[in-house]
Formats: structure tokens, C-alpha cells, sequence
């Protein structure tokens, strides 16, 4: 019987040891448990490959169930419907997303200025700069502007200036505007440094922006930055979330072989090139039919060219010219055009390769050089067949019969009237007015049949 108070004390104390601790794992019910940060890095512009490259991460990490998934941003811009993608799987996941503009001398200019406004966290590193978000319509400048980017003009009111240029590109920049604000409205962010970034292409280095509150931090690199972040509150989707990030791992999210095949494939030079030396390939297998090769690497880089351009902002216009200069440019060895189409399709080949890629996207542009350089080649290689086409039209005939008419044949025998003579190593009759001897030199003056019509040469 005394023992049963003391099993009741010995629970008692063992309840009341445990206590503490079931109510501190309580209290840390809602932290989001330490796991996995999911890095991904974009250094180039924003485009398809880019975009799947980043979508891909966001699926990695809501999978693995990672605490957050960091994109370190260096961006010049890129292509809208490949940044409203990538934002719009900001907004659908359920993993926080921090973008840290990094390392030092990075940037995040037009559409990364709006996947910075878009994310969960916005971070940048000493030394960067965001902005410059004006939209550039397809084969078109940005809209003129009556204030300099940044401030204001002198002798200008207050007041907002309207965006120049036409109906579309008004209509561009308003769109862009009331996206970027509903953005920096959803996140609690300066919504009026963002619609001077689209409207006057305004920018800001990171200290300025950290206290306009354009940005959440500053960090010095990623570690810094998930050190930062350790505690912090988040809202996502309709969730609140505590970070916690002491002791996480960062596992850095790879390009697969397809993504980086599709960053190769549509980079504009690769892009630009494939679709020259396809249409080159079936030029030269239409020259020599059966060649097969020239016109299997055509169809091939035509057709991989032409995914490209499907897949990048183009003008069709641009397009259509360049095949039609390539197309005049054949057409000029078969017609005899004295150099019109060839010319015609010169010209149109360069105008229409220099407003191909004319969208004015950052890191979406044909070089200038290139163009230059393979019209060049194209011109000086149409020339040069032009001028051996007049001088094979000018030289006397090498083949048949016809060749031995103005060439010299040797007299075999004595003989006057008709003998035989022996040219290119064969034996002829021959016809002469006169008397010729032996090894005298003959000129061929016609070919009648198997006889030919000599005289001596002078």
C-alpha cells in the first residue's frame, strides 16, 4: 500500500517534465519545418528556355517540399509572355519565392522588375540596380517621352505625362502599368516607383530602393541572405508561413539537357543562322540534284530555324522578306534578269533580316554585324558567279566538233586539195586551197561532216 504514493508522485514529476516541451513543439506547429532551399540562377534574358527552366525548379521544390525556393536574377529583360508565365507560377505556388538580384553588378531591368514586384521576397545585393520596365512593342521603339527617365524635366508641372507614341504603344505601356501596380498592391510594395519604371523607365540602385520600399533586404550573397530570412512571416496563397531556415541545405536546381538545347536553339544569332544556312542547304541541292547532303542539313537547320522564330517575337514581315531575297537571289542564275532579281532579292534579304528580330527586347535582337557580314558574303558570292557565267558565256567552245573550229591541225603528208591532217591525236581528211607539205601547221577554218576545211596558217 505505500507504494501507490509514489508511482502517483513519479508520474506527476515525469508530466510535469514533459510539459514544457509538448507545449514548446505547440507553439512551433505553424514554422515551416527546416528542409531543403531550392537555388536557381537566371544570368541571361528572360525567354522560353528561362521560363521552363524556372518553372521546372518551382515544381522541384513544391515536391521536395523545400522551405523556399531562391531565383538569383541578372536579367537585361526579355519577352513578355514568358515573364507573365513565370509570374503567374510566383503567384499559384506554394512554396515562397525569394529573387535576389545578385551578385554584385547584377540587375533586374524591365521584365525582371516585375518577377522582383511579383515575389514573395524581393532581395538584392550591393551594388545592383532594377528598373527601366518600359514594354517595347514588336518591330517598334519605345514610345517617346516628354520627361527624362528618373526626375523631372525642367519647365514640366507635376502632373503625369501621357505616354507618346501610337494608340498600341499607349495601350502597352497602360497595360504594363496596371499589371506592375496590382503586383506592388498584392505585395505591399511602392507602387509609384513602380509605374515611373514603365512609364519614364525609371531605376534604382539597391540602398535606394530598400528605402522606398521597393525591395524587402539587402544581402551579400545567398547564404547571407537565408540567414536573413530565418523567422520572417510570409503570406502565401491564403497561408501564413514562418521561415525557418538555421541549418538549411541549398541544392541548386540545374538546366536540363532539353531547356538547354531550347536556350541554344533560341538564342536570335543561332536562331538567325540555322535559318540561312537551311535555306542556303536547298539552294545548293536545287544546283546540284542528288547531291542528297546539302539538302538534308537545309530541311533540318530550316526546320529547327523555324521552331526557333515560333517560339521567339518576331516579324513575320522580316520573315517573309528574307525567304523572298533568298528565293530572287536563285532565281537570278536560272532567268536571265541582267542582275535585277538578284540584286531585288539582295536588298530584300537585307531589310528583311535587319526587321526579323527589330522588337527592341533586350537580349532578343539580331546583330547588326552578322546581318552585315552574311549579306556581304551573299552579294560578293552572287557577283562572282555572275562574272564567271560572262566569262564562260565569252569563251570558245571546248567540247564537240565546234572546238576544232580556230584551232591549228599538222599536215601529215604532202598533198594539194585533199589530204589528211592530225589534230588532238586523231587523223582527219582535210580540204585546202593549195599546196601544203608535211608537218606544216593547218588552221581549221569549218567542219563539214568528217572533213575539215583548212588553210595555212599565216
Amino acid at each position: 500500500m505505500p507504494m501507490i504514493p509514489c508511482r502517483a508522485g513519479l508520474v506527476a514529476a515525469l508530466a510535469a517534465a514533459l510539459l514544457p516541451a509538448l507545449a514548446l513543439r505547440a507553439d512551433n506547429g505553424d514554422a515551416t519545418a527546416a528542409g531543403p532551399v531550392v537555388l536557381v540562377e537566371i544570368k541571361d534574358a528572360i525567354g522560353p528556355a528561362t521560363k521552363d527552366h524556372f518553372l521546372a525548379a518551382l515544381k522541384h521544390a513544391e515536391e521536395i517540399e523545400a522551405v523556399m525556393l531562391v531565383l538569383q536574377l541578372d536579367t537585361p529583360g526579355g519577352l513578355d509572355a514568358a515573364m507573365r508565365d513565370m509570374i503567374q507560377g510566383i503567384l499559384a505556388s506554394e512554396v515562397p519565392v525569394v529573387t535576389f538580384v545578385g551578385p554584385s553588378g547584377a540587375r533586374a531591368a524591365s521584365a525582371g522588375t516585375f518577377i522582383l514586384y511579383a515575389s514573395h521576397v524581393a532581395a538584392m545585393a550591393p551594388g545592383t540596380n532594377l528598373g527601366a520596365a518600359t514594354p517595347v512593342p514588336i518591330g517598334g521603339s519605345p514610345p517617346d517621352e516628354d520627361e527624362p527617365a528618373g526626375g523631372d524635366a525642367a519647365g514640366k508641372d507635376d502632373k503625369k505625362s501621357a505616354p507618346g507614341g501610337s494608340a498600341s504603344d499607349r495601350k502597352a505601356v497602360n497595360d504594363a502599368i496596371a499589371y506592375i501596380r496590382s503586383l506592388a498592391d498584392l505585395r505591399g510594395r511602392n507602387a509609384e516607383f513602380a509605374e515611373a519604371a514603365v512609364r519614364e523607365a525609371a531605376s534604382l540602385p539597391a540602398q535606394q530602393a530598400l528605402e522606398r520600399d521597393v525591395i524587402d533586404l539587402i544581402a551579400d550573397d545567398v547564404p547571407a541572405l537565408i540567414a536573413a530570412l530565418d523567422g520572417r512571416e510570409l503570406k502565401v496563397g491564403n497561408a501564413s508561413r514562418k521561415l525557418e531556415t538555421t541549418g538549411a541545405v541549398i541544392e541548386r536546381f540545374e538546366m536540363d539537357w532539353r531547356t538547354s538545347l531550347l536556350a541554344v536553339l533560341t538564342n536570335p544569332l543561332v536562331a538567325y543562322g540555322l535559318l540561312i544556312i537551311g535555306l542556303y542547304g536547298l539552294m545548293f541541292e536545287g544546283y546540284n540534284p542528288g547531291a542528297v547532303l546539302p539538302g538534308v542539313i537545309g530541311a533540318i537547320c530550316l526546320l529547327l530555324g523555324l521552331y526557333a522564330l515560333q517560339v521567339l517575337s518576331v516579324n513575320f514581315a522580316g520573315l517573309a522578306l528574307v525567304v523572298l531575297g533568298v528565293g530572287m537571289m536563285v532565281a537570278e542564275f536560272f532567268v536571265p534578269s541582267f542582275g535585277a532579281l538578284g540584286f531585288g532579292g539582295l536588298v530584300a534579304f537585307v531589310i528583311g533580316s535587319v526587321v526579323l528580330m527589330d522588337t527592341g527586347t533586350p537580349g532578343f535582337e539580331a546583330s547588326r554585324g552578322i546581318v552585315g557580314g552574311i549579306a556581304t558574303f551573299a552579294g560578293a558570292a552572287m557577283l562572282g558567279t555572275m562574272w564567271l557565267a560572262m566569262r564562260a558565256r565569252r569563251a570558245r567552245v571546248v567540247t564537240g566538233t565546234e572546238q576544232l573550229v580556230g584551232d591549228f591541225a599538222e599536215a601529215v603528208e604532202d598533198f594539194e586539195g585533199k589530204g589528211r591532217v592530225r589534230i588532238y591525236g586523231e587523223l582527219w581528211n582535210a580540204v585546202v586551197s593549195g599546196r601544203v607539205a608535211a608537218g606544216q601547221r593547218l588552221r581549221v577554218e569549218r567542219v563539214d561532216g568528217l572533213t575539215l576545211h583548212v588553210s595555212p596558217e599565216k
